[in-house]
């Protein structure tokens, strides 16, 4: 059912039977390393390069998900995924290895959230049994293509985030029952505020951010002391001030513990990421991993997720043009 502008609500909603997580080295030494299934010493992932590392990554991701869930390749329905490379290559390549009919999906990094949305009403609407959700990013292959090579040793500044080596999968089921459920999603809508510093990526999605959680709350009637928390994906640590300045700005304010933010969440800020995390695979990892595990274990019962993505490319960068972000919304909760 479809209520307000631009949110679903599911009739049946479907049940994360499954969700697997995995991250690389500088992950596994931030404050959330116990909450990932597989943490890698190992940036490549035992390929040749970094852009088939990452397919690896998010191969091993998806096939440990259909493992919990006892789901084999062959009665996978659909995986809804994404990534940062030029035609989601890491998608690509990883959907071939599995042989599982693929949704290939960009919403930057806000893919993994997208997929819930989308995938939860496939399957609440009975067109698929079984979904799965995933997005993967790995520092190297977004340094190669959005910025410098790393051989170049290019300093970075302050607002600049770190993109996650890391990937998450959640396996969407038409099963009723107890458990963790997505119930409700909202779809994205483009906001540009002509921020064209394509290494200030919170200041670019933060608006977006803003929008989404209103329209979600708007539209479903629902008010923040509703949710145990609101987790929003990749603004990092300036991203996430930016965020609770322009809802104080609209009259809206957020108290700042209800708010937790992916990117800011994933690394110690010793760790000299600068800005925080961000990428296709920090929302998603942090999500099936940290999250979901605190809500399986009843320490959360009902979380709004807002995952946010900067819809930019190297060739719009060079050609001056603005950075415009999204957010897509899905409400978790336990039941």
């Amino acid at each position: 059912m479809r209520v307000g502008e631009r949110t679903f609500l599911y009739d049946r909603p479907p049940r994360v039977a499954a969700h697997a997580s995995i991250v690389g080295p500088k992950e596994s030494e931030g404050p959330l390393a116990a909450w990932f299934d597989e943490v890698s010493r190992d940036d490549l992932f035992g390929q040749k390069t970094w852009e088939m590392g990452e397919s690896e990554m998010l191969r091993r991701c998806v096939a440990r998900a259909m493992t919990d869930a006892d789901v084999v390749p062959e009665d996978a329905q659909a995986l809804f995924s994404g990534d940062l490379n030029d035609q989601i290559i890491a998608t690509g390549f990883a959907a071939r290895a599995l042989g599982v009919p693929l949704v290939g999906l960009y919403g930057a990094c806000s893919t993994f959230v997208e997929g819930l949305v989308l995938a939860a009403a496939l399957v609440s609407g009975g067109y698929l049994q079984n979904a799965l959700c995933a997005a993967s990013s790995h520092f190297c292959t977004a340094e190669r293509q959005f910025r410098f090579p790393l051989e170049m040793g290019t300093q970075r500044p302050p607002s600049a985030q770190w993109t996650a080596t890391a990937a998450g999968c959640a396996l969407l089921a038409a099963e009723e029952g107890p458990g963790l459920h997505v119930t409700a999603g909202t779809l994205g809508r483009i906001v540009d505020r002509k921020i064209k510093d394509a290494n200030h990526m919170g200041a670019a999605m933060a608006p977006a951010v803003e929008a989404t959680i209103l329209a979600h709350l708007d539209d479903t009637g629902a008010a923040a002391d509703d949710f145990d928390l609101i987790a929003t994906g990749d603004l990092g640590w300036i991203g996430r001030e930016i965020l609770l300045r322009l809802l104080r700005e609209r009259g809206r304010p957020l108290p700042p513990e209800k708010l937790v933010d992916c990117g800011a969440s994933l690394f110690f800020q010793e760790q000299d990421t600068h800005a925080g995390g961000s990428g296709c695979g920090c929302v998603a990892a942090v999500s099936c991993g940290w999250l979901m595990k605190r809500m399986e274990r009843g320490e959360l019962k009902r979380v709004l997720l807002v995952g946010s993505g900067a819809m930019l490319s190297p060739t719009s960068t060079m050609q001056a043009e603005t950075i415009p972000g999204i957010a897509y919304a899905a409400r978790l909760e336990v039941q």
